[in-house]
This record gives structure tokens, sequence and C-alpha cells, in this order.
């Protein structure tokens, strides 16, 4: 069941203020001196800065203009989803979700700059289907199974967890094409183009107003985008999707001078909790789980002294791997959870990269050394965001941290 839609400009206190609500109601903690323990540690202070610039929008593509960037970036960002599918994703492809998503978009853009008919146009979105994504993603759809007749003998039927991706990944270009049809857009980059421009109206009123136009817009406009719930009677918004497309925004436009579009500042959006965020912040000691109830033992090994003594310190050479280093080595599944239980990690993910950045923005500089001064009090949420996701690719025993698991859904 969805929650009413925040109201109009208050989607941004509705993450923050629905984050921590649905938190602190579910019982779990976020302790100062943990905080402070996190930004004090060696894995912190040293890999921050190298790492939080990993945002994994580097693009190896020319781009005819950029409304057809601007269009891409949309779709990508619409696509953004698949974490739970990591496993599966991995042993067929040697990519992540992430990486997947990223390769089907290139695709995606590359056929429709052949003559095959633009894939990405809301035509071609509404128009594609499972057999054409599973051959862009290079996955097959089937699944052996012994011949229920006939003994030793194995059969291939659809179905099957990377089936199921793709059909989550079909169903939401082809409703997304179909709005954008019914709207009268060429695609979604037009829907998103015009957003910007009525956020540049209120740009001036303050660094919020113009994100909150936009996020409003693509919220409202496309259930892709639609990323809340009602939890335990609460209701929670998280719309990670929509958030990072308009900060994926912000990177690839906010440097050119003129910019093509009004781009919104970002630097105070709410982070883009996924699975990585909250499941990173569990080892890392910042979110505590109950000690009873059905959070209670989905990461058993987080959180020993042994084990935050080993991640919050400095790793051996041999254990770091920067990010987009092929990782050969299938990763573990982590715990699978519920609908409920994976929007009260998000949402306790969200508020403590508040609390962080609070405590950073509160810590006296007489207690920092030289080379932090100048840059420990500057990081904002979104930087914060990046150096988890990043960091969690960085080094092998990172990498090895398990992650919780949420299938059949289209939000992270």
């Amino acid at each position: 069941m969805s929650p009413p839609f925040p109201p109009s400009s208050g989607f941004l206190q509705a993450i923050r203020q629905s984050s921590k609500e649905l938190r602190i109601a579910s019982g779990i903690s976020i302790t100062p001196d943990h905080i402070k323990r996190l930004l004090s540690s060696p894995t912190f202070t040293t890999s921050f800065n190298r790492v939080s610039k990993h945002h994994g929008l580097t693009l190896p593509l020319k781009f005819s203009s950029h409304l057809d960037e601007l269009n891409f970036l949309s779709v990508l960002s619409l696509l953004n989803f698949g974490s739970g599918y990591r496993v599966p994703l991995h042993t067929a492809t040697g990519r992540g979700a992430w990486d997947s998503v990223r390769a089907l978009t290139f695709s995606l853009h590359l056929t429709s700059t052949t003559g095959d008919g633009d894939l990405l146009s809301a035509k071609g979105l509404q128009t594609i289907d499972v057999a054409k994504v599973a051959e862009l993603l290079g996955v097959s759809l089937h699944v052996e199974k012994p011949h229920d007749k006939l003994p030793g003998v194995v059969v291939g039927e659809l179905g099957g967890p990377l089936y199921e991706f793709v059909g989550l990944v079909v169903s939401t270009l082809n409703q997304t094409g179909e709005i954008l049809e019914n709207l009268g857009y060429v695609n979604l980059g037009a829907f998103v183009a015009e957003a910007l421009g009525e956020a540049g109206k209120v740009q001036g009123r303050s660094d919020d107003a113009a994100v909150e136009v936009v996020l409003e817009r693509i919220v409202r406009a496309f259930p892709g985008f639609r990323d809340m719930a009602e939890v335990n009677r609460q209701g929670i918004y998280c719309f990670k999707k929509a958030l990072f497309l308009i900060h994926a925004i912000t990177i690839r436009f906010g440097s050119l001078r003129p910019p093509p579009f009004p781009v919104p500042n970002t630097n105070n959006i709410p982070v883009f909790s996924d699975n990585v965020l909250p499941s990173l912040l569990v080892h890392l000691g910042i979110i505590d789980l109950p000690t009873s109830g059905t959070l209670s033992n989905l990461f058993p090994d987080a959180g020993s002294d042994e084990k935050l003594k080993t991640l919050l310190n400095l790793p051996s050479p041999l254990d770091v791997k920067p990010v987009g280093t092929p990782q050969k080595k299938v990763p573990k599944e982590g715990p699978v959870l519920t609908a409920d239980q994976s929007y009260i990690l998000r949402a306790a993910a969200i508020d403590a990269c508040e609390l962080i950045i609070e405590a950073v923005q509160s810590l006296d500089p007489a207690s920092l050394n030289a080379s932090e001064v100048e840059w420990l009090p500057k990081i904002t949420l979104p930087d914060l965001d990046m150096w988890i996701w990043a960091v969690a690719k960085d080094r092998s025993d990172y990498r090895a941290l398990e992650r919780f698991v949420a299938r059949d859904t289209v939000y992270f």
C-alpha cells in the first residue's frame, strides 16, 4: 500500500522526517560516539577524498546534443535498480546490478544510433520486449530442470531470477514509454528538461526549491520513480532514483558555462538509499539494529569489536581493489528481506547520513589535524553517499561484506 504524496514543496522534508520516524519506531539506534569513531578512523580519513569522486557517471559515449545526453541519464536513472539480482547477474555476466544497468543503457543508446530505431524514445521504451532486453544484457532467460518423465534428461524453460529481473526492466520501460506517449513527450529527457526549466524559475529562493520542483514532477508522473510505501502504518518516502537523477544532472552539466539547462544545487539533498548504504553502515557500526524482533539477526557477524577494528583501519595493499576493478569472485548473497524490512533499513541509512553530516558540521576545528581541517567540514550528503557506495567496492574485505537482498522491486 502506498501513502499519499507529500505536500507540494515538501518532498525533501518528507524523506528526512519519515526516515527518522520509521528508524526510531523500528528500534534502530545511531550513537554519536559511533559516528565520531567512523569519522576519525583511518579508513575514512585516508580514502574519502579519493573514493567519493567515483560516482559511476563517466560516460564513454558521444551524444548528438545535451538533450540526448539528458535523455540517456534519465533512462539510466529509471533503470538504476536490480540490486537483489546482483549474484545471478555476476554469475551470468561477471557484472553486478549497476554495471549491468549501465551496459544495458549503453547498448540501448548505441543501437539507437545504428538505424534500428530509437530505443530510448518514448515509442522505443513503450515497445521494447523481453527478448531484446535479454539480448542486450547478454543473459539467458531459461533455467534447466529435470524432465518430469524422462530420467536423466534436462530441459530448459523460462524462469529464474534473471527472467524476473528482465521482466521488471521491460515493464518499467514500457510503462514509462506509454506515459510519455500519452503526455506528448518524445522521450524522458524532454520531460525532465521541461521540469528543469520550471525549476529554474524558483532557483533563487533556496537550494532546495529547484530540487523540489523536479523531484515532485518526476515522482508524480512516473510510477518507476515513485519510491514510497506504508510500513507499520507509517508513510516512508525514499525516492532514491529520482534524487540520483537530479544529482547526475548536476554532475554532468553543473560545470558547463553556461549550463544547457537550469541545474539544481544538490549539496543538501538526502542520500540515494539502496541496499549498499544501509548494509555497509551496519557493518561499520553506525546503524545498530535492535536486539530482538525481525531485524535482530539479519547481520549476525556485524558490529563486533574485532571486526570493526579491521574494517575501520587501513587495509593491506593487497586488499585495495580500486573501484572499477573487475570482480572475478561471485559475491556471497546477503540476508533476504521483505519489502517492509528493506524500507526500514533504507530509512535508517537516510537518517544516519543526515546525522553524520550534522556531526561533521558541529566538529570543533581544534579537534582536527591539519589535513582534515580543510576538507572534513565541507563534505556534503551526496559526497558521503558516493563514499559509502564506492568504498564498498574499494577493498576486497569490503566487497566480501554481505548486502541485504530484496527482489521484486524497481526502486533499488
